[in-house]
């Protein structure tokens, strides 16, 4: 086989291997969503705190329909689809940890450090589970639904509470409304766990 067809072969094969590696689900969407908070600490605005006055909001943990940069469609009880050329520009529950940072840390007068800070400020931590983050298909809304559990310094107290928001999607079930609605419940969501936390 002359070397030139060779070569050819040997990058057709390997573009074909990246493609296979580097999926969107056939069709590259549009555009990437992500979360924008209403709320976000003034610049150039400092604060202090003693360790145990520290707050750690960590990665909530989440089902397996929210493991996956995809929004998922409740259609009924029973079965879930996923929002048509929609993705998130990374995992929601990372997206929904990092809104309700800023938002919180915009609304009180805590200082919100990462959970890899958490070692050199070990102070009070939120935790908590993102159970639902998609759409009800049955009601066109944007359901937000996070457990949230505050843990006090040194472990010794613990506090559960549930938020819930839901949003009209206004529409046909797309990338943008509900990526816009999304947004709208997730911020109302964060907004409530902030005032909470300021008590």
């Amino acid at each position: 086989m002359p070397s030139r067809l060779r070569t050819s072969l040997t990058l057709a094969l390997g573009a074909l291997l990246l493609s296979g590696c580097v999926s969107f689900g056939g069709k590259v969407p549009p555009f990437l969503l992500t979360l924008d908070a209403d709320a976000a600490p003034a610049a150039g605005e400092a604060r202090t705190a003693s360790d145990a006055a520290t707050l750690t909001i960590l990665i909530p943990a989440a089902p397996q329909k929210l493991r996956t940069t995809r929004i998922p469609v409740q259609q009924d009880d029973a079965s879930v689809a996923y929002v048509k050329d929609a993705q998130w520009v990374e995992a929601p529950q990372r997206l929904f940890q990092r809104l309700l940072s800023e938002t919180v840390a915009a609304r009180t007068n805590r200082v919100v450090i990462d959970e890899g800070q958490y070692l050199t400020a070990p102070g009070e931590q939120l935790a908590g589970q993102l159970m639902e983050f998609g759409v009800d298909a049955r009601s066109n809304e944007a359901i937000v639904v996070y457990q949230a559990m505050r843990v006090g310094a040194g472990g010794k107290t613990v506090t559960q509470r549930r938020f819930e928001a839901r949003e009209p999607v206004g529409g046909r079930i797309e990338a943008k409304p509900v990526g816009e609605a999304l947004t709208r419940a997730a911020n109302k969501v964060a907004s409530d766990v902030a005032g909470w936390l300021g008590n």
